[in-house]
């Protein structure tokens, strides 16, 4: 994934895309945490979550820039999720799983990776995660574990 920033032109209009990696495994977004602080009820994020979400900022502002959509843009995001391949693996079934073949249906879910890498790019890749009308999370395996994020405008009518 070279080209990290490009535009292209969809029926005469010039649209924007995105595209980073972050390495390392693939982190879903953790529930809420709740602690009582005398009389009321404090809600936090697990701090693995935090630190992930970090990250995933870190990646985009190193590979993309500052790069933000436009507040009223439509946007489509793809989210390709690489797990590791287990180390007790044999090697017929590591080359059926780099050959999806065979997927990864353990945690994290596909939602909860959709999640963390929304919530972390809000105000860093756009100005809401309600802007995104078109996503997928898909879910392989690699020897090199990292997320791959495309982000791209959807032209009017699209």
């Amino acid at each position: 994934m070279n080209d990290v920033h490009a535009s292209f032109f969809f029926g005469g209009e010039q649209m924007q895309k995105v595209m980073f990696v972050v390495p390392g495994e693939p982190i879903g977004k953790g529930r809420p945490r709740f602690r009582q602080v005398g009389q009321y009820t404090q809600t936090y994020s697990p701090k693995q979550t935090v630190n992930y979400e970090s990250l995933v900022r870190l990646e985009y502002h190193a590979q993309c820039g500052n790069h933000i959509f436009c507040q009223d843009a439509a946007l489509g995001m793809r989210i390709t999720a690489y797990k590791p391949i287990p180390k007790s693996t044999s090697k017929r079934k590591t080359l059926q799983m780099l050959d999806n073949v065979i997927r990864p249906t353990k945690k994290p879910d596909w939602d909860n990776i959709g999640k963390i890498v929304c919530d972390a790019l809000n105000k860093t890749a756009f100005h809401d995660d309600a802007q995104i009308v078109d996503g997928s999370v898909i879910k392989c395996y690699s020897e090199q574990p990292r997320i791959e994020v495309e982000i791209w405008e959807i032209a009017e009518g699209g």
